[in-house]
């Protein structure tokens, strides 16, 4: 396999970057023929060519308010706002599901999706970079939707409005560096930072266990549901990419809380606890992460790319802000080669793809595949695997980002 990235690698950089500018003094380190940078715009121009604009809201199309695609357009944005195919794909994508008021064709908040507000991510950094008016509208519609969002008897945001009393790793992700961003935006009252505060207390102190130093997925506070713990209410499994959503949330949401806000130490060392947590089950072959994370040797479970790719960024990133110690930087530069080996794959003419990415897991609801979302191993390990999901391509582009800055940094 490292052989073959090798020559793929050499074969794209010959055609299109100049791969000696690595070995340039000063330079980003190389792997394979290019920085993290450059393996980050190549996912992402591949990725742009495959979707088209299959993202945009046309009527009577398929395309909804999505949270991966809030993902991948906001990872274009930060790889390089200053391009304009970049910044066309991505306002082609998000905004136009904006009416001139900043209604949202296809929105429905009246269903409390956490997962509704992580394009808001997206609106806020195309309202700076465009200064069109309809981006801050949408923006203040969709921070409205936490207003009267449900929660638990604790305080906790319920993952939607269907999904009863139950809070999801992956809400904390969608919705609380959306809702920081927009109050630090807006200049919000330090009782709002609190609240955001709250949602990662709750969610740690229901679902991380000390034993294995991992979050189980999700808790049910009323203790009803199928996949719940009667005594604890938590689901019976690490599921990777939860644990990444996670890891991310916090990290992003860091960005926005003021500095003299008594909740930031808080926030730093619970990233920090989870962030040990996950070093512990790196893979020590691959350097990547499990889809059951603490269960790799376990027959059926399989190396998983999103995951992978949401925690090289994470830990990055951590590193880069100084919320984690540079010691950390030979499991991220093994991560990182991980995902290369393992995931990445050349489809000729100029095209990457993103391989093993687990295309969707959860908690109750409909069934899935033929399987109940009973949060079993079982459940985790037969859901399909696709390629190039954008829950996978956008950590990735944001993982050589951040690997890229820690590399140049003394």
């Amino acid at each position: 396999m490292k052989n073959f990235i090798v020559r793929s690698a050499a074969l794209f950089s010959m055609a299109v970057l100049c791969a000696s500018c690595a070995t340039q003094p000063g330079a980003p380190m190389s792997f394979y023929g290019a920085t993290p940078r450059q393996w980050s715009a190549r996912l992402a121009s591949s990725e742009m060519v495959r979707r088209g604009d299959s993202l945009d809201w046309q009527p009577g199309g398929k395309a909804k308010w999505d949270y991966t695609a809030g993902l991948f357009t906001l990872a274009l944005l930060k790889l390089n706002p200053q391009d304009p195919r970049t910044l066309a794909f991505a306002e082609n994508a998000i905004g136009s599901f904006l009416s001139t008021n900043g209604a949202i064709q296809t929105y429905r908040p009246e269903e409390y999706q956490l997962d509704a507000l992580n394009p808001g991510k997206t609106v806020l950094a195309l309202g700076r970079l465009t200064r069109d008016p309809r981006y801050p509208q949408a923006a203040a519609l969709l921070r409205r939707q936490l207003d009267t969002q449900p929660r638990t008897q604790g305080g906790g945001f319920w993952h939607k409005q269907r999904y009863t009393q139950q809070m999801w790793l992956d809400g904390l992700y969608m919705g609380a560096p959306f809702y920081a961003e927009q109050a630090r935006m807006t200049g919000e009252p330090a009782a709002v930072f609190e609240d955001i505060a709250l949602q990662f207390r709750l969610i740690d102190a229901h679902t991380y266990d000390a034993r294995s130093g991992l979050l189980y997925h999700g808790w049910d506070a009323a203790r009803v549901q199928p996949w719940a713990n009667p005594v604890t209410g938590c689901s019976s499994n690490f599921w990777g990419r939860a644990i990444g959503w996670y890891a991310m949330g916090l990290v992003d949401t860091l960005d926005y809380i003021p500095t003299n806000s008594p909740a930031r130490p808080e926030l730093i060392a619970l990233f920090q606890k989870v962030c040990a947590g996950m070093l512990k089950y790196q893979d020590a072959v691959s350097g990547t992460w499990y889809q059951v994370v603490d269960q790799g040797a376990r027959a059926g479970n399989y190396r998983e790319a999103t995951v992978s790719c949401m925690m090289v960024y994470a830990l990055a990133k951590g590193v880069n802000q100084g919320y984690l110690p540079r010691d950390y930087r030979a499991a991220i530069e093994k991560g990182y080669h991980g995902i290369l080996e393992q995931f990445i794959r050349y489809d000729g003419n100029l095209q990457w793809s993103l391989m093993k990415c687990c295309s969707v897991a959860g908690l109750g609801g409909s069934p899935s595949n033929g399987k109940m979302r009973d949060g079993s191993f079982e459940y985790y390990i037969h859901e399909p695997v696709v390629k190039n999901d954008l829950k996978g391509v956008g950590p990735f582009i944001l993982a050589g980002i951040e690997l890229e800055t820690l590399l140049t940094t003394p």
